[in-house]
Order: structure tokens, then C-alpha cells, then sequence
């Protein structure tokens, strides 16, 4: 087995660990990159519909507010590379971005292959090294540094980096080999669990709608009578049940709770209106339509394959005719667009969630440089802390962010302090 020393060793060449190279190469470090997969990047060619949500267009406090209190974990790592050097950066390697009505920056060309291959541009004009299909079996401490065992060779580092990602998209190779390396360590493992995640519903009806879409709803995930969080914007039906961005970002609190079928998913079809408007809209507009059914007057509103399958749900029947609506009746209807209940059965999984939520603990990562507070001389980035954020970009922010902060401050280590 070969033998060979390095300063750094990056494990996992994905959005942390990329950013972690190139910066501790530039640095003039020696740096080697284990990456299991055959290709780097997988995970970036997924992301987005392949297209790569790179950052979200807000400022560093935007980034940070997204995350909510874990979010001052970020602070140190917004300084070093915040949202516009992030867009700097790829614009810079000839990537065009342009920012979405969603906030969400892309590509222009639309093309995740663009980002990817701008990073590896960037990388091989470093002296770094990726190694592909070569993944770490073993990690051990070795004074002063870590002895790295793969199948082809055993590696010696003065510094590792570990940006392994979480568990989400193991068909792109996350199958959380970091969280048992860290554990050997010492490392408190907060229960991974899928985030951004499609939900599941006990609702046949919904299968009826796959494929409606609809630009913005009201979403509340209820626990009886309580609210455990609540959501606004578009959502798709699925023949599974609900996803879109408002699903996406409540699902987290359905994969972290214990009993996921105790849940509830409240619907608010017409989130700009208030009841007592739409009662009285209705009984404007089914008064003076005659004999027009019902749903062509809902059409107004939401698309017509929606409004046959919800006149059913608020016990009228679906070719109901407008002028037949008693006021219970338009109670009963109003109650169904704005408060309409599916019974949650839980989530698709770690095989269709974008992130992760848990992993290591914060408490034991050095926000300032992202270095283990247990083990010297380990830098730990990207999916793998237990740090996951809304829909919109915000998660490869903090990747991007953090691995570039953990190659800035690993490339330290062993040089002589500045005058």
C-alpha cells in the first residue's frame, strides 16, 4: 500500500468539500480529494431538477433568519463567503446567474453541469488532487495527524476535512458514512431524518389530482388542534400525495415526529381571502349565476379538476348547481377552501428528500472555523452538521459557506503566524 503525506485531506467532493479544496489549494496547501462516487458532484447535477438553486438573492442576515436559531451557527462562515461572493465566484468561471421571482438563483443556462463543471475548473488550476471511486474505509488519529485507509492505499494528512453530506439522495452516494467516523470521535450524532421531503397523505381523492398544480396555498401541519408550523406557496398533487416548495419546507416536522400519522395537513386553497369574504363573494356570484354549476363559478378561482374532487369533500355533490347553495351549504364550502383537513400517513424518505436534518451536533463544531471541538486538526461542512435550512438555495449557501471557511482555516494549521 502506498504511503503518501499530505497537509489536507478533504473526504467528499461535493458542494463542502469542493469549496474546502479549492480554498486550502489556493492557500498553497497539498490537498487530496477522496470522493467514492466515479463522478464529484453527484448530488449538484441532481439538485434543482438538475438545474442547481446555486444561493438565494438576500444578503448574509437573510441566510442566517432562513435557518432560524441554528442560524447564528453561520456567521463566521457568511463572512468568509457570503451570498454575493458566492455569485462572484461562479460568474467569475463564466457561470450567468439569474435570480428567479422566487428569490432563487440559477444558472441561466438552466444547467447544473455548468456549476459543477465551473468548480472543477476552478479546482484543476489548483495542485490539488481528486481521487475518484477511492472511498475512505477507515479514519483513525495518527500524532500529530490522521491515517486515512481506502481500498487502493493508506493516506496520511495533517488535516481532514469531512464533507461526506448527510443521508439524502443515497442513490448520489450520501449513505452517511460521516456520522460513524464522527462517532468514533466522540461526536454527538443528533437522528438524521429526511428534510425537503414530499408527504404522504391518507387521502384517495388526491391521487385524482396528480399533477395539479397550484401557485400558492396555505399549509399548516396540526397536531389536533394545535399548529406545529405553518407554510405559504405552491404545491403539486402527486399520486403519492403533496410536494412542491410549501410541502418541502413543512416536512421536517413530519419526518422528526414520532408518530407522523397523528398529524394533520390543513389546506387553505385561497390563502389571500379572508372567510367572511369568500362567504359573502359566493353568495354574490352563486346568486347570479342561475343555473351554472358550481364549479364553473369555483373555476374563478382554482383549476376545475380541483373543483370537482373538493365539492365532494364539503358534501355537495359535484354538478351541484350555483344557485341551489343554502348558506349551510356555503358554509360547509367555504370551510372546505380555506380549512380543508388531510390526514398525513408521513414522508417519501431519505430516498426523495434534498437534505438532511440532524447529523453533528453544532454545539461541538467551532462556528469560527469549523473545526471539531473534540478532535484537533478535524474540520467538519456541508450536510453532515446538524444544520438544514428552508427550500431556495439556502442549503448550498451554507455548504458552499462552511467548506470554504474549513479550507481557509485547515490551510493554517502547521504555518508559520503572520507578522
Amino acid at each position: 500500500m502506498l504511503n503518501t503525506d499530505w497537509d489536507i485531506v478533504v473526504v467528499g467532493a461535493g458542494a463542502a468539500g469542493l469549496l474546502a479544496a479549492i480554498r486550502a489549494a489556493e492557500c498553497g496547501r497539498r490537498v487530496l480529494v477522496l470522493e467514492k462516487n466515479r463522478k464529484p458532484g453527484v448530488k449538484i447535477l441532481m439538485s434543482g431538477g438538475t438545474r442547481c438553486n446555486v444561493t438565494q438573492a438576500t444578503d448574509e442576515r437573510g441566510i442566517i433568519a432562513a435557518y432560524g436559531p441554528p442560524g447564528r451557527f453561520l456567521h463566521s462562515a457568511l463572512a468568509a463567503l457570503g451570498v454575493q461572493d458566492t455569485i462572484d465566484l461562479f460568474e467569475a468561471e463564466g457561470v450567468a446567474l439569474k435570480v428567479e421571482e422566487t428569490g432563487k438563483i440559477f444558472p441561466v443556462s438552466n444547467k447544473a453541469l455548468d456549476v459543477l463543471d465551473a468548480l472543477l475548473k476552478r479546482l484543476r488550476r489548483t495542485d490539488a488532487t481528486l481521487a475518484l471511486e477511492e472511498p475512505v474505509n477507515d479514519l483513525q488519529p495518527e500524532s500529530p495527524g490522521f491515517m486515512l485507509t481506502t481500498p487502493r492505499r493508506v493516506v496520511s494528512a495533517t488535516c481532514v476535512i469531512l464533507t461526506t453530506g448527510g443521508k439524502s439522495y443515497p442513490g448520489s452516494g450520501t449513505t452517511g458514512d460521516g456520522y460513524a467516523f464522527t462517532a468514533r470521535f466522540g461526536h454527538t450524532i443528533v437522528p438524521p431524518r429526511p428534510a425537503l421531503v414530499p408527504i404522504t397523505v391518507d387521502a384517495p381523492w388526491v391521487t385524482e389530482l396528480r399533477g395539479v398544480t397550484l401557485p400558492d396555498v396555505g399549509l399548516r401541519v396540526m397536531e389536533e388542534k394545535e399548529v406545529l408550523q405553518g407554510a405559504r406557496g405552491s404545491m403539486l398533487f402527486a399520486h403519492f400525495g403533496l410536494t412542491g416548495p410549501v410541502v418541502l419546507d413543512l416536512s421536517r416536522v413530519v419526518s422528526g415526529h414520532a408518530r407522523p400519522r397523528s398529524l394533520g395537513l390543513e389546506m387553505d386553497f385561497l390563502p389571500t381571502w379572508k372567510e367572511a369574504d369568500l362567504d359573502e363573494h359566493l353568495r354574490v356570484e352563486t346568486a347570479a349565476s342561475g343555473k351554472k354549476q358550481l364549479a364553473a363559478v369555483l373555476m374563478t378561482f382554482l383549476p376545475r379538476r380541483l373543483c370537482d374532487v373538493l365539492l365532494p369533500q364539503a358534501g355537495l355533490p359535484a354538478d351541484r348547481k350555483a344557485a341551489a347553495l343554502s348558506r349551510p351549504d356555503r358554509a360547509r364550502l367555504v370551510a372546505c377552501l380555506k380549512r380543508l383537513s388531510l390526514p398525513v400517513s408521513g414522508t417519501l424518505g431519505f430516498g426523495k428528500a434534498e437534505v438532511t436534518a440532524g447529523g453533528v451536533a453544532l454545539a461541538e463544531v467551532d462556528s469560527r472555523t469549523m473545526q471539531s471541538k473534540l478532535v484537533p486538526n478535524l474540520y467538519i461542512a456541508g450536510e453532515l452538521l446538524d444544520l438544514d435550512g428552508p427550500i431556495g438555495g439556502y442549503n448550498f449557501q451554507a455548504a458552499w459557506s462552511t467548506g470554504w471557511l474549513a479550507g481557509g482555516a485547515s490551510a493554517k494549521v502547521g504555518q508559520p503566524p503572520a507578522e
